[in-house]
């Protein structure tokens, strides 16, 4: 009896050194439309209202899906050897930093 199924097609992802260093990002923004995911990685600076987007993501619900779904594998394998990742749900706080009132913002 003849096996069927097919092989695993192996891909090498070749990294360049520009993308090695990464990019530092403490803020998503995420947007979608019926055919596409838009994720817009920022970053915020305590005292300045602009977050710049260093990085923008677009790809199709299914891969987003996909996404979600390997964030939260990878998630229970960090928790399960490093702990729980503790989020401070504290009001007008995002990642860490307080969202400045209205009127404390200088342009």
């Amino acid at each position: 009896m003849s096996n069927n199924q097919p092989q695993p097609q192996q891909i090498n992802i070749e990294l360049n050194e520009k993308e090695a260093e990464g990019i530092y990002s403490n803020l998503a923004i995420i947007t979608h439309s019926p055919a596409e995911f838009i994720i817009d990685f920022t970053r915020i600076v305590p005292g300045l209202p602009k977050a710049k987007v260093h990085a923008r993501i677009i790809t199709t619900p299914q891969h987003a899906k996909m996404l979600l779904k390997a964030l939260k594998d990878n998630i229970e394998k960090y928790e399960a050897r490093f702990g729980e990742i503790k989020i401070d749900n504290t009001p007008n706080q995002h990642f860490g930093f307080v969202t400045p009132k209205k009127d404390e913002i200088v342009n």
